[in-house]
């Protein structure tokens, strides 16, 4: 399995004032995803249709004002990716994380402190 780019965040302070401008700007369909314990809702930022090349992504509150977007990276293992980040000088920020219906996913930083976000998908059906 190719480790593969497969998912976009954008921090915003306003998730819904953003998620706006992205679809009035380029017409993505922004749809509404209560997370328990966040104030600005996480948007689901679809960019077109599967048919199509590249991905899709959201619109959440940020982590931090220097990086404003947020790319996950989809792995066969979250355990041995881990190891592998930090064995390579990158460290883990936040998680791991299990997303119902989705996976298990963690924050991390390579060496130079650029934050992005590994996922192991759930397996079909399970």
């Amino acid at each position: 399995m190719m480790n593969k780019v497969i998912h976009f965040e954008i921090g915003a302070d306003n998730t819904n004032r953003i998620g706006s401008f992205y679809r009035d700007a380029f017409g993505w369909n922004i749809i509404g995803q209560p997370t328990p314990g966040i104030d600005e809702p996480y948007l689901l930022a679809i960019a077109g249709g599967d048919d199509e090349p590249g991905i899709s992504g959201a619109i959440m509150q940020h982590h931090r004002d220097e990086q404003r977007v947020i790319a996950t990276i989809a792995v066969a293992s979250l355990e041995d990716a881990m190891q592998r980040i930090a064995a390579c000088g990158g460290r883990i920020v936040q998680g791991p994380d299990e997303i119902p219906g989705v996976g298990r996913h963690c924050y991390c930083e390579d060496p130079e402190g650029t934050r992005f976000g590994v996922l192991e998908s759930q397996p079909a059906g399970g």
